[in-house]
Order: structure tokens, then C-alpha cells, then sequence
């Protein structure tokens, strides 16, 4: 109950989203630590030790990626190539944010790709077929990948059936409904100079909008970040000190101004990544700052806590699948976007998987309570980084399938050992 009270009174602790502070003694000692090599090291030894390494080796891992791939192919890192790769990874880490709220309950939704292929079909069948508009078959769409979570989200949380097989059943059967309303004819080409081809396909010339994008994204972190800090200090909690919210500022600065140099390189800025980025800081906002987002880490730590505390479980339970059904809704849109078309194989293949080790790789743990939405973006560039190289290379997609397992399972490693620290420093 205490865990839960401290998540609703000062919300979750400034290191990996969602995960609870780590003491008053540890924070003591991060307010002390320096900018030295030693400290640092130091830090990340701590961190290491307590199961809270966050996001840092998912960052490492996706260097590593990036640097072998480079040396096998110098086409990898080239402006052109990850352009594109920006674009790629949006449909599919849509999908994957909505997975990461799921998997903060420590439940799984393994409807995710019909979901999306459905609400693909049902845009392609309303425009195409029937003339509706496309921002109202858009809206349509996307209500009704809403509505399939609320029922999802109903019969796990009322009825009692487990969220595996509500899902799996789902995966089914929603699957099946895109098949029917296709109809014989299997594939619906979209108009590829409307509105959800733009999704994907226009990019703001202008060098002004990524540099823009990198100056105010840089700003507003640090303005929030000192802000969470100062508010921190007043409630009397661990804070990080200016010093490390500087160097984080910095770090930022440089990756964001040269993405920004290399768009610029190609076409500009793509709206889909920008699109995605908005996403990824409003849900990220809505986790951690507001009560609702405090809500699902305290169910997601403790389901019985959560209950005596007043929390209402089961709308927190269906809210969550209905955030996972319209993020799904919405992946799959993009996806069509990319294929200017929607047809049987529209939701299917890897794509389930991938959103699923998007966010596991990223850094949600399986075990509920740990996670941010940004983990959707770690994870999912490490996934199309591979795919993206495996392809310029001409290797086999078998190998594909063999790096990301091995990705995927050094991921759960990793998240399996930060939970039995946390277990023995009497964080679980």
C-alpha cells in the first residue's frame, strides 16, 4: 500500500519511466555523483547492481547494430537509408506503443496485428468502395480498433477470462472479419496522392522544420526535466542534480541535430516521423504525469495494493486494451499508408512479434510496473535497423529471423536479472 501511496502522491521516479524511486540513500548518492569517467562508472555500477540500467543497453545494442552494419555495407548509415528507416519504423511502433501499456500490467495483447490489418481494411472498404470521406473513414477506422480493446478489455477484466486467450481469440477472429469485409477481391488499392498516402509520403522540404524540431525538443526537455527536478526537491525526494540533467540536454542536442543534418540530406523532415515523435511525448506525458498514468505503474506493481487503496482495477484493465486497440487501429493505417493498399496479408507476418520485442527490447519489462512509451522507439529501430541491413546486404531473411530472436532474448535476460536486483534491494 505504501508503494502505491508514494506512486499517487509523487508519481514515478525521475531514472526509467514508471520504475519506483530507488531510495532516499541511493538518491543522496546520485545528487553527490559528479561528471567524471569514475563517477559515472560508478553510477552505471549502482544502476547495474539494483536493476536500474533503463534504457542504456538498448542504446548500446542499437550502436553496435548500426556500426556492424556500416562496416559490412557503407549504403547503411547513408541519408537515403535512414530516411527511410524513420518512415519504416512508424507503423509498427505505433502498434508497439500501445503494446508497452499492456505490458505494464504484465498482461500481453496478441491482437495487435489482426486489429490493425482490420482497421486497414475497414478504411480501404469505406473510401474506396463506399465513398466516404477518408478523414471520416480515418476516424471510423480508429474508433473501432478502440472499440475492439474495450471488448477485450471487458471480458479480462470483467468476466475473468485471461488477457493471453481473450486476445488470442481476437487474433482470430478479427482477422477473419478483415477477410470477409475484402471480399473476393483480396486487395483495395488506395489513392496514393490522398490523405493517408500523405502520411508516409510527404516530407517538409524546408531545412528550417527538422533543425526546429531538434532546437524546441531539446528545449522542452530540459525545461521539463529541471522543472520534474525542482518539484522533486520540494516534496522531498530524490532529484537529479543540474549537472546530470546537462549532460542528458547535450547528449540529446547532438543525436537530435544530427538526425536533423541527415534528413536534411535526403528530403527534409518525413510527417510520419513527426507524427510518431508527438505520439511518443504525449503518451509519455500522460504515464508520467497525470493520475491515470500513476494508476496503471501502481496496478501494474500490485494489483491487490492498487484495489484496497479505492483504485478502480477493472476501468484501468479495459481502459488499457482500449489504448492498445486504437494504437493498433492506428499502426496499421500507417502501414497501409506506406502500400498505398490493404489486403489478407495486411496485419500478418511478423508484424505481431515485432511490436511485441519492439517494447520488450526497448525496455518494458514482462513483469509489469517498468516501462516507458519511448521503449516502442528503442525497441522498434533495433528491429527494422536489422531488417534494414539484412536487406541491403542480401542475406537471407532467415538470418533476420535469427538476430532479432537472439536481440529479443538478451532483452528478457536483461529485464529477468533487473527484476531479481530489484527483489533483492526490496524494490518488488
Amino acid at each position: 500500500m505504501s508503494r502505491t501511496w508514494a506512486l499517487r502522491k509523487h508519481g514515478p521516479a525521475g531514472g526509467q519511466g514508471g520504475t519506483p524511486g530507488s531510495g532516499t540513500a541511493a538518491g543522496l548518492r546520485r545528487l553527490k555523483a559528479g561528471l567524471g569517467p569514475r563517477n559515472v562508472l560508478d553510477v552505471l555500477k549502482r544502476r547495474f547492481h539494483s536493476g536500474e540500467l533503463g534504457s542504456v543497453p538498448v542504446a548500446l545494442g542499437l550502436v553496435v547494430v548500426w556500426i556492424i552494419f556500416e562496416s559490412l555495407n557503407e549504403n547503411f548509415l547513408s541519408p537515403r537509408n535512414l530516411s527511410g528507416l524513420s518512415v519504416d519504423i512508424v507503423g509498427t511502433g505505433m502498434i508497439s506503443v500501445g503494446v508497452v501499456f499492456v505490458l505494464l500490467l504484465g498482461e500481453i495483447d496478441l491482437s495487435v496485428g489482426s486489429v490493425s490489418g482490420l482497421a486497414a481494411a475497414a478504411f480501404a472498404v469505406l473510401n474506396v468502395q463506399h465513398g466516404v470521406p477518408e478523414g471520416l473513414a480515418l476516424l471510423f477506422a480508429v474508433l473501432g480498433g478502440m472499440v475492439i480493446g474495450a471488448i477485450q478489455g471487458f471480458f479480462f477484466a470483467k468476466v475473468g477470462v485471461p488477457a493471453f486467450v481473450v486476445t488470442l481469440a481476437g487474433l482470430l477472429g478479427w482477422n477473419g472479419l478483415m477477410l470477409y469485409i475484402l471480399g473476393s477481391s483480396g486487395t483495395i488499392n488506395l489513392d496514393d496522392k490522398g490523405l493517408l498516402a500523405m502520411l508516409t509520403g510527404y516530407y517538409f522540404t524546408n531545412v528550417a522544420a527538422a533543425y526546429g524540431l531538434a532546437a524546441f525538443g531539446t528545449a522542452g526537455y530540459f525545461l521539463a526535466s529541471y522543472h520534474d527536478a525542482r518539484r522533486r526537491r520540494a516534496a522531498g525526494v530524490p532529484a537529479r542534480p543540474l549537472s546530470e540533467i546537462l549532460l542528458r540536454t547535450g547528449v540529446l542536442a547532438v543525436i537530435t541535430t544530427a538526425s536533423a543534418a541527415v534528413l536534411n540530406q535526403f528530403l527534409g523532415l518525413p510527417l510520419a516521423l513527426l507524427i510518431f515523435l508527438v505520439v511518443l511525448v504525449g503518451l509519455d506525458f500522460v504515464l508520467r504525469r497525470t493520475r491515470y498514468g500513476r494508476m496503471i505503474f501502481a496496478l501494474g506493481g500490485s494489483v491487490e495494493a492498487s484495489r484496497r487503496t479505492g483504485l478502480n482495477v477493472d476501468l484501468v484493465r479495459i481502459s488499457v486494451f482500449m489504448m492498445s486497440g486504437t494504437m493498433a487501429a492506428v499502426g496499421g493505417l500507417f502501414l497501409a499508408s506506406r502500400v498505398t493498399s490493404a489486403s489478407q496479408t495486411s496485419g500478418a507476418g511478423l508484424l505481431l512479434m515485432d511490436a511485441i520485442a519492439a517494447a520488450v527490447i526497448g525496455g518494458t519489462s514482462l513483469f509489469g510496473g517498468r516501462g516507458r512509451t519511448w521503449s516502442a522507439l528503442l525497441g522498434v529501430l533495433v528491429i527494422q535497423s536489422i531488417a534494414s541491413g539484412v536487406a541491403l546486404m542480401g542475406i537471407q531473411t532467415a538470418v533476420q529471423f535469427m538476430i532479432t530472436g537472439g536481440v529479443l532474448l538478451i532483452a528478457v535476460v536483461i529485464d529477468s536479472l533487473a527484476r531479481r536486483a530489484q527483489k533483492a534491494h526490496g524494490r518488488v
